[in-house]
């Protein structure tokens, strides 16, 4: 396809994580010339993964936490589980990159600042919306409804999940849709112990892989997980979907990919003569340079925050109050997923069984409440799932054990392992006006752009979803049979707002321009040259992670442009 001369690419993407890698990968396989801008630091694949940590290079403190610089520099990204001294390098520099807080609305903003975003970051699980999922706003009034249905997206999922590679089981479960998926990850005996308890003892509960971005059989370029454990750190061997293992290699293997790290996105410029986009302007994040590009298309993948920011910046006097935004809504419905309340049991049974090396994924029980009408017992709407994990008492006696051979032997023996089995619930927040995210009339970043700004709290509804959680997890661990068990979290408060690291819905679809931001298509309204499709154009939250619903809804829009760009629409 010829770009004509007064653009510089046919697209431009902004952001290289999920939905960006698959922007760049989808467009330019189709023939496009496309531009990346990612305002993180390059990083390549495989070695370039370690930075200062290369083999070589002596970690200070013996890799203990460096606690005055995280305290300084990370204090938000520090609290998050996957946050390390080795990778703290992929993480976005709190101190150098704030956004603004409220007294008493906390929102934590976990975000990376390298090449491939948050796609590095990731817990990798990765489910389909159900048909019941996509029908839920229309049904219980909550939201406005979806513009498209279930069955407009699986030929989507199934593109995504071929490409990435997804290993899981089939259930044949309405509120779970099965997908195309590599075998399953092996489980532990006490797992597979409860699961049958929990056919006899609670029916309703199905136990299941957790349906993970996670190798067991090789793809091209890709190897299968070795189980080495420290996922979070870099897979050099690809064996997680990253943008960096994936989409983005496949994206250059085209030669019409060009990627410029440390790319500070300030705005975008809308033409009122044409009603389009007619540059985005980007500022170097190591020089302050300035310069504007000029594309066909623009595709905003910069996390929903990211790009709902950049969205209100761009104003103007067409859209005094963020461009593409004349219903009103852009930075409203922000959903999260709340997490932190659950159940944990303890099992005596296998413990002299273990699974070789360190699976990197727990198992899952999908929704089981409120399953195609409202259960007579509930006092909530919608639905959670739970995300388990499994510990044995012995391996911190092993990490901390003495000796050698037959000595160390016999102290191993000596310490009574117990099993240890979590239940976390993810429960579905419902999309309410009055949760958003704007842009702080008085703090500026170091690139003099506005900070974003948050105001969020959880509903009713969530609280007593958490209480349902707590409740259910402990009659679940009670039916496989624990010895002991406990509640954990408080279904009162919940997480903190963003820490479930969901953030989703401040430029909701919708077929109404007046109450949504974007067409079915991930199009704006407004401006047809514009496309989002990272988690901003979400209409509800479901209970499952997003993040396939993100690419999958990202192939189809590119799909949807360049039909549009081959017809002379855009």
């Amino acid at each position: 396809m010829k770009t004509e001369h007064k653009y510089d690419f046919d697209a431009i993407v902004v952001g290289s994580g999920i939905t960006g890698g698959w922007a760049a990968k989808e467009l330019t396989e189709k023939g496009l010339k496309v531009l990346v801008l990612e305002r993180g630091k390059d990083l390549q694949h495989g070695s370039g993964y370690l930075g200062e940590h290369a083999p070589g290079y002596k970690q200070p403190f013996h890799g203990k936490p460096d606690r005055a610089l995280e305290e300084r520099d990370y204090p938000v990204q520090r609290k998050v589980y996957a946050f390390s001294t080795a990778n703290r390098h992929f993480w976005n520099n709190d101190r150098e990159n704030p956004y603004a807080t409220e007294e008493g609305k906390p929102f934590d903003w976990f975000r990376s600042g390298v090449v491939g975003g948050r796609s590095l970051l990731w817990g990798r699980q990765t489910y389909r919306f159900s048909p019941e999922d996509f029908k839920a706003n229309a049904t219980d009034g909550h939201g406005i409804p979806w513009p498209v249905g279930y069955d407009d997206v699986a030929p989507w999922y199934s593109r995504v999940e071929k490409f990435i590679g997804v290993n899981g089981r089939k259930e044949g479960l309405a509120q779970l849709p099965d997908g195309e998926f590599q075998k399953p990850m092996p489980w532990f005996a006490i797992e597979k112990t409860i699961q049958q308890r929990l056919r006899k003892s609670a029916p309703d509960i199905t136990l299941t892989n957790a349906r993970t971005a996670i190798l067991t059989e090789d793809l091209p370029g890709r190897a299968a997980c070795h189980y080495c454990g420290p996922c979070e750190n870099g897979c050099s061997t690809g064996s997680y979907f990253s943008s960096q293992s994936s989409t983005l290699p496949a994206a250059r293997a085209t030669g019409k990919m060009t990627l410029k790290p440390d790319s500070v996105v300030e705005r975008l410029q809308y033409d009122e003569g044409t009603g389009r986009i007619s540059a985005i302007h980007v500022i170097d994040a190591q020089t302050n340079a300035r310069r504007a590009y000029r594309a066909r298309v623009y595709f905003l993948c910069a996390s929903t925050v990211g790009s709902t920011q950049l969205l209100l910046n761009s104003s103007s006097a067409a859209f005094p109050n963020g461009l593409a935004n004349r219903s009103g809504v852009l930075g409203r419905y922000l959903m999260d997923h709340f997490l932190g309340v659950g159940a944990v049991g303890m099992f005596s049974e296998h413990s002299d069984s273990y699974f070789y090396g360190n699976r990197p994924t727990g198992l899952y029980v999908p929704r089981f409440r409120n399953v195609g009408k409202q259960d007579d017992d509930t006092d909530f709407i919608r639905g959670y799932g739970f995300q388990t994990m499994i510990n044995s008492s012995n391996w911190m006696g092993q990490l901390n054990a003495k000796g050698f051979g037959g000595a160390l032997k016999s102290q191993l023996s000596a310490i009574p392992p117990t099993w240890t089995f979590y239940m976390g619930g993810f429960g579905e927040c419902l999309p309410r006006k009055r949760n958003h995210l704007y842009l702080s009339k008085s703090k500026k970043d170091r690139f003099g752009i506005p900070q974003v700004a948050f105001d969020f709290e959880w509903s009713d509804n969530e609280r007593a979803m958490g209480k349902d959680i707590q409740q259910e997890g402990l009659r679940i661990l009670e039916a496989a049979g624990a010895a002991f068990t406990m509640p954990i979290g408080d279904a009162q408060t919940l997480s903190v707002p963003g820490a479930g690291i969901h953030e989703m819905g401040t430029a909701r679809m919708g077929d109404d321009p007046g109450e949504s931001v974007l067409n079915r298509y991930n199009q704006a309204h407004d401006v047809p040259n514009l496309f989002v499709t990272d988690g901003s154009f979400m209409t509800s939250a479901s209970c499952v992670n997003p993040s396939l619903t993100y690419m999958a809804f990202t192939a189809r829009a590119c799909d949807y442009a360049v039909q549009q760009i081959g017809e002379g629409v855009i």
